[in-house]
């Protein structure tokens, strides 16, 4: 969770990771308004944006060329499989905790 402050016009010019008298308000990290604070810092970047997208492809592309046998999972560097392993379990946690149907939201 975040803290932010805000101007008169509602934009965030602040974000802290403990509520103060500064920053009152809870923001979530994902949610627009700090995403668009956050962007102002480092400045617009089109293809960051387009990262996690990619990501997603990315790992049904491999799932797929294994179900396929084109590839192996064990043919995959240590370290991708333990990334992949991570991901698939935070997937699967995140639909068990899923109580609206459909909802395939990145948290």
């Amino acid at each position: 969770m975040l803290y932010v402050r805000r101007d008169g016009a509602g934009s965030i010019v602040s974000v802290s990771l403990v509520a103060d008298e500064d920053h009152p308000e809870a923001a979530e990290a994902g949610s627009a308004d700090v995403q668009r604070f956050v962007g102002r810092l480092g400045g617009a970047n089109p293809i960051a944006s387009t990262d996690l997208g990619l990501v997603r492809v990315i790992e049904d592309l491999i799932d797929l060329l294994i179900a396929r046998d084109l590839i192996r999972f064990t043919d995959l560097p240590d370290a991708a499989q333990e990334k992949l392993m991570e991901r698939r379990s935070m997937r699967r946690s995140n639909r068990s905790l899923d109580l609206i149907p459909g909802n395939n939201e990145v948290l």
